[in-house]
């Protein structure tokens, strides 16, 4: 692996229990450099489950801490119930209460400023949708409108998806509602125009939580009814969403270490089926080899030989 620079920022996307690889990809980090992820990282960007496990960075946690609180949170946060047979019928699948336990246990009641006040401070950018306002709050702990918002409130409301959890406070939900379920453009604004760290000093770790396996074939979409193309149109939506990300961090910071990491998953994972806890843990091996051996996602590949062409 490339030695990082002097400035280390990391960015996590979004995925509901595929959070699960990360903070294992990120325990596989640690035992390679020997360092925790609160001492290698003074700045972390996430939406939802991402917003979890960069909360966790800046409250202290390390890979291993994480991963284990997601190994046991797992079955609690996504246990099936009636509302989860019978939704779409109910509000939403899934109540928090499990998940705000969990954060008030290893949290605290630590307020979003603390993560900036502390020595030395760590910027935590946590994104939310607001529906009232309809745009996307970047919830940063050096801006006054949010230095008083508890962590727990922050993380609870960026990781209400949709369906999924009860929206937080009557308007706030998951920060992926928009382009930011991969906040590495984000990371990298922050970064150069709000901390001002020099790109050409600068590391920025940007990891996905998993591309699924295509599932259609060739000629499907001639047989689609109305309701089949939900799951097409969503799923092209945020993928889409996700690699424009990265096009844009590679296209206008030039001058930055940007490295994007992603795993191809070999079947389909819902983001709340934590049966799949098992083979998350090995993807996440993969995605720390992948960190180790400095093996980027093709992404950034295909950008690279565009511009290449370009001239």
């Amino acid at each position: 692996m490339k030695p990082f620079r002097k400035h280390v920022a990391i960015s996590i996307d979004g995925g509901g229990i595929k959070g699960v690889m990360v903070t294992r990809a990120l325990a596989v980090l640690e035992d390679h450099l020997g360092n925790s992820v609160h001492d290698i990282f003074r700045l972390a960007t996430g939406t939802s489950t991402g917003a979890i496990i960069a909360a966790g960075i800046g409250a202290g946690l390390n890979g291993k801490q994480m991963y284990e609180l997601y190994c046991e949170l797992g079955e609690k946060v996504f246990r099936k119930s009636w509302r989860s047979l019978f939704w779409p019928l109910t509000r939403y699948r899934y109540p928090n209460g499990p998940l705000k336990d969990a954060l008030k246990q290893y949290l605290g009641d630590v307020m979003m400023g603390e993560f900036w006040s502390a020595d030395p401070p760590t910027d935590v950018v946590i994104t939310v949708f607001d529906l009232v306002t309809k745009h996307t709050c970047f919830i940063k702990p050096w801006k006054d409108k949010y230095a008083a918002w508890s962590v727990v409130k922050t993380v609870l409301a960026s990781s209400a998806i949709p369906t999924y959890f009860p929206v937080v406070q009557g308007r706030y939900v998951d920060g992926g509602v928009g382009s930011y379920a991969n906040p590495c453009y984000l990371a990298a604004y922050e970064l150069c125009f709000c901390v001002d760290w020099e790109p050409t000093e600068t590391t920025l770790i940007s990891l996905g939580t998993g591309r699924d396996p295509h599932t259609f074939e060739s000629g499907d979409a001639d047989r689609f009814r109305a309701w089949n193309w939900l799951g097409p149109i969503l799923g092209a939506f945020l993928q889409s969403a996700d690699d424009q990300q990265v096009h844009l961090v590679s296209t206008f910071f030039e001058k930055l270490d940007f490295r994007r990491f992603q795993v191809d998953f070999r079947e389909p994972i819902k983001s709340d089926d934590p049966s799949k806890i098992p083979q998350l843990a090995t993807y996440g091996d993969e995605l720390g080899r992948k960190i180790l051996n400095d093996e980027t996602d093709y992404v950034l590949e295909m950008k690279a030989k565009r511009t290449l062409r370009a001239f």
